[in-house]
């Protein structure tokens, strides 16, 4: 039996079949195979490409025509929808109206990184007139213009820092109360947009977003986004076809942007840009055909015959109900489709030639890798196994569990190897990131982060232990771990609290925040989710301070910079935050940090009456049900509702009145400091009966019984769900 299965091995070896496998897998067999390979599969492609190069190709033109006109659709809409903030931060100066220097360096600031935008204007109804404008040098000018006895006052300045630099000055007959979007806002008393007009003093098309300011019946200003042919063709300079070109235009065939509006006709007086003065027989034939309602492609006529994508572009924009007639079309001739095909069957020749050196030598050096992978696979092995034992390590903290994750960072559970001492550890990873300046900035937000809360020795601040950077460029501070719940999540769990209680926690904070104001450290962010209660042994009712991820030094003057990060230069000490940029949280920002004026200690002071509110009442103090501006108004102008009638039971009128004082609009009415603030509350006097004390607070700790220490969210985008917190914050 032995002998004839070794026989059937032996004739079954010596098989045709075999024999060609051995063969093939042979290092001469794979050097003579791969190439063979080649060329049969390139002539074949070569055969059947021929046939089906024309309709891939039309195929491919027609998907980037199609890509090319939802592309500037997203962009031309992105750029009117500006529209809208950019209205309710102006309605606010035209309702302040500042003098000339504040108002027109606050429009020079708007108008910085508005791609698209090319004039932001406040018209007053005594025929005043201020504005804002990018220059075709792509430059930044202002300009105010008023009535005299002589004519119309226009004066132009540049900006240089914080102050006005004048360029020159002229007197015309120029009156804002007699142009089309000053007479559309007085006719309709609401925002509108335009039809496409020329502008005064350039004479070019354009469209822009109106809207009327009233004080009661009687109007006050109207206000503008402008639009013009140069802002708008900035987003159809470069299609995706050579040869190619895009067009924004209106249903009547008002041409509003255009590849080169550099190259444009002159228009004449009032004239508007249409499309007959092009001359351009693909652009007639276009607009020969009927409106459409979607995006489709189009086979135009003629001698040469073109392609086109054509698509609706306008719609409702900036909450303007009427909607805007506009649309997108990109244009190529046929006769360029058939260039790529021509040049493939004129290098597939060679291209064939190619593919076979390329071939032998890829053989040859897949024959040498195989023998090489085989090391390195099990090298590879042992250094996942390290790498992996590693990651659970930082210098003398092994880290035990995540307790959160964000964006780019991580919060870790961890313990000292040697002291066995646990803690939080903070990790910034900015692998995903590749522009060098994100990085500098995440840097260099951590690192104040870490020497703010390193300087700080008051028990109410949170400590930091630790501070560096791995080998592998991740960021890392080590903090105490703490065992609480911040005061959002104590409100949404537990309801209002009871005013003594409240007053206990508002001191500790102000401990932290007198600290801090005393190095000259703003917080800039005081809210009830950077406050934390905590307990430590037999201690309860502890008050930690987080997040000084935004801190700012009071005094520090901040660089202008526009959205591509270029220095407009301006002399100051560099910052991260640009000017005119609103850092903090809405419902908890003091009238000054709103409207981006100079701040002191007293801003904290205004966020932690806030907070207070918060605490007392399980609201903030004005509801967010209005938009924006109207929100950020309440808080600028309207005064503080009663606390006593927001509350139930017991509530010291003391209490209240050192909150209304902390809620004054001006600072210089607030108390002085964070150490004046604490001896106010210090002196409310507390019946026995509604006092907070210490066998209540360990009674309700023990009660509350958090599952593990956690450490709370932090500032650099980390969200992470508390043990026994809600874990969807209330929508007020």
């Amino acid at each position: 039996m032995a002998d004839r299965a070794g026989e059937s091995k032996q004739s079954l070896s010596g098989t045709p079949a075999v024999a060609i496998g051995r063969a093939l897998a042979s290092p001469i067999g794979v050097l003579v195979t791969i190439p063979l390979l080649v060329i049969a599969v390139g002539v074949g492609i070569l055969l059947l490409g021929r046939d089906a190069t024309r309709t891939a190709t039309n195929d491919l033109v027609r998907k980037q025509l199609t890509e090319q006109a939802m592309s500037v659709q997203a962009d031309v809409a992105f750029a009117l929808d500006q529209a809208d903030p950019l209205m309710a931060r102006t309605r606010v100066l035209a309702q302040q109206r500042p003098e000339r220097d504040p108002m027109l360096l606050a429009l020079h600031d708007l108008i910085v990184g508005r791609p698209g935008v090319s004039y932001i204007s406040v018209s007053f109804a005594d025929g005043t007139y201020f504005h804002a404008n990018i220059t075709r040098a792509r430059a930044i000018e202002v300009q105010t213009s008023y009535l005299t006895s002589s004519g119309t006052r226009v004066e132009w300045f540049t900006v240089d820092g914080n102050r006005l630099v004048p360029t020159r000055d002229i007197i015309n007959s120029y009156d804002p109360r007699k142009r089309p979007f000053y007479e559309l806002a007085v006719r309709t008393r609401t925002r509108a947009w335009t039809p496409p007009y020329t502008f005064a003093m350039t004479f070019e098309t354009g469209i822009t977003c109106t809207e009327p300011v009233y004080d009661g019946n009687t109007l006050v200003a109207v206000l503008t986004v402008d639009f013009d042919i140069n802002a708008l063709s900035t987003f159809v300079a470069r299609p995706t076809l050579e040869s190619a070109r895009t067009i924004v235009y209106t249903g009547d065939g008002t041409i509003l942007a255009y590849p080169s509006a550099a190259s444009l006709p002159p228009t004449k007086g009032d004239q508007l840009l249409r499309y007959q003065r092009l001359e351009d027989p693909a652009l007639t034939a276009l607009l020969s055909q009927p409106a459409t309602s979607e995006l489709r492609l189009l086979e135009l006529g003629g001698s040469d015959g073109w392609l086109a994508s054509a698509a609706p572009i306008g719609g409702r924009r900036a909450g303007v109900a009427v909607p805007l007639d506009w649309y997108v079309s990109t244009i190529i001739a046929e006769a360029t489709l058939l260039g790529p095909t021509r040049r493939l069957e004129r290098t597939s020749a060679f291209a064939s030639a190619a593919a076979l050196v390329i071939a032998v030598l890829l053989a040859l050096v897949l024959a040498w890798n195989l023998v090489r992978m085989r090391r390195q696979v099990a090298a590879s092995r042992e250094e996942a196994r390290s790498a992996q034992a590693r990651a659970k390590e930082l210098g003398s903290y092994r880290l035990i569990a995540k307790l959160g994750a964000g964006g780019m960072g991580e919060v870790w559970r961890a313990e000292h190897r040697m002291l066995a001492r646990s803690a939080a550890i903070k990790l910034i990873r900015t692998d995903t990131l590749r522009d060098p300046r994100a990085i500098d900035e995440i840097r260099e937000r951590f690192r104040r982060e870490a020497q703010t809360l390193a300087s700080m020795r008051s028990r109410h601040t949170i400590a930091i232990f630790d501070y560096g950077v791995t080998e592998t460029g991740v960021f890392y501070f080590v903090m105490e771990l703490l065992d609480g719940i911040d005061l959002e999540s104590l409100v949404v769990r537990f309801g209002a609290q009871p005013p003594a209680r409240v007053i206990q926690l508002l001191i500790q904070a102000c401990a932290s925040l007198a600290e801090a104001h005393d190095a000259g450290l703003l917080h800039r962010d005081i809210k009830p989710p950077n406050l934390f209660i905590s307990r430590a042994a037999d201690e309860v009712d502890i008050v930690k301070l987080l997040d000084f991820g935004i801190v700012q030094t009071q005094g520090e003057v901040e660089v202008v910079k526009a959205a591509s990060g270029t220095d407009l230069g301006i002399p100051a000490t560099e910052k991260l935050t640009q000017l005119g940029a609103m850092v903090g949280t809405p419902g908890f920002m003091a009238p000054e940090q709103i409207l981006g004026m100079p701040l002191d200690g007293r801003a904290d002071l205004y966020a932690l009456g806030c907070c207070a509110w918060w605490l007392l009442t399980g609201e903030e103090v004005f509801r967010r049900g209005d938009g924006g501006a109207r929100f950020f108004n309440k808080h600028i102008y309207d005064p503080v509702p009663s606390l006593r009638s927001s509350t139930t039971g017991w509530c010291p009128l003391e209490l209240e009145e050192v909150l209304a004082a902390c809620l004054a609009k001006q600072p210089e009415d607030r108390p002085t400091n964070a150490r004046e603030l604490g001896a106010k509350l210090r002196a409310i006097p507390i019946p026995d009966e509604h006092a907070w004390t210490a066998d209540q607070a360990r009674t309700w700790w023990h009660a509350y019984k958090p599952p593990i220490p956690v450490t709370p969210p932090t500032a650099s985008g980390i969200q992470i769900i508390m043990p026994g917190a809600s874990e969807q914050r209330p929508h007020r």
